[in-house]
């Protein structure tokens, strides 16, 4: 088939251009080169983004991907049509973002990640004061460590990230939003509960139960420890678990000593479950609001940020 004369066919671009929907979900599936990847994305099924790149080489009367066995990769046409593509569907993005300026807001979609900390004791309530001033848009909140938020930014799965700890680079934009306590955590009737105080040495003795290696939380306190003049490979690490409920539960048990965010702890702290032990070493540490460089300006984004970045409206939670 000549490839030139499907893409100059008249009924495929004015398609093409009356459902930019198809367009975007070609895009998406050439950058993730997975139909599996690009449904989550989009949140769709896998069947509707395969019917719609399928209605797409209809309407063009080409092939766009070749498939193989692990991935995806672009023809000769998919390639040529790749950036003319992306060229329009970013200026359909650009237009209706000032339209929505021009609404007030009233329609939208959002999507934000966070790590432990944020994702399970803070953004869920500040979300909820949000979709109380603009109810038309859409959040959606994915909780992972602050290692998967990052990724989640880079490939643009997410608008918005917080996490416990920094990230640089020519991509993102990562800015201090609120100050956490890390606090030092033991069961009720550890014997550091008996003690005035806790030595530096001491730290480095106790079994400690901490988060995954990409946790904020972890990242934090191995970079304090550092400041304080130890190594943290010296940490007796006893156990690694991928939740901070887990860590707590297991410190309440007996099981070692931790380090989480006084946000995560305040519970069990308060009914007496586990006990905060005063640190030789400072624990204080920042919370970020980090976007992508390359992401189009967005109303609803800046919004968000706007919003979360108002003391009268995170105030009431510390």
């Amino acid at each position: 088939m000549d490839m030139s004369a499907g893409l100059i066919h008249l009924k495929g671009w004015n398609d093409l251009l009356m459902n930019l929907k198809h367009l975007e979900t070609f895009i998406t599936v050439a950058e993730l080169q997975s139909f599996t990847a690009a449904a989550r994305k989009l949140f769709m099924s896998q069947p509707a983004v395969s019917f719609q790149i399928k209605s797409l080489e209809e309407d063009l009367q080409v092939t766009l991907f070749q498939r193989g066995d692990k991935r995806l990769t672009l023809t000769s046409a998919g390639k040529l049509i790749y950036p003319e593509a992306k060229k329009m569907v970013t200026r359909y993005q650009k237009i209706k973002a000032g339209i929505d300026d021009l609404r007030g807001l009233k329609t939208g979609h959002l999507v934000i990640g966070a790590s432990t900390t944020p994702g399970e004791y803070l953004i869920p309530l500040l979300i909820g004061g949000f979709r109380k001033k603009y109810p038309g848009i859409h959040v959606s909140l994915r909780v992972a460590g602050s290692g998967q938020v990052f990724q989640w930014l880079k490939e643009r799965e997410v608008d918005i990230g917080v996490t416990g700890s920094a990230v640089s680079g020519n991509w993102v934009s990562c800015r201090p939003w609120l100050e956490d306590d890390l606090v030092l955590i033991a069961s009720a009737d550890h014997p550091w509960t008996r003690k005035d105080a806790v030595g530096i040495e001491d730290l480095m003795e106790e079994p400690f139960i901490l988060r995954e290696p990409g946790s904020g939380t972890r990242r934090s306190f191995e970079q304090k420890i550092s400041q304080a003049g130890l190594d943290p490979a010296r940490i007796n690490l006893s156990m690694e678990l991928g939740s901070t409920r887990a860590v707590i539960t297991a410190v309440q048990a007996g099981l070692g000593v931790s380090v989480v965010s006084g946000w995560a702890a305040r519970d069990a702290l308060e009914l007496g479950k586990i006990r905060r032990i005063v640190s030789p070493v400072d624990m204080k540490r920042s919370l970020y609001l980090i976007t992508g460089r390359h992401s189009l300006d967005s109303s609803v984004s800046d919004e968000f940020l706007a919003f979360v970045g108002d003391e009268k409206n995170y105030g009431r939670l510390l």
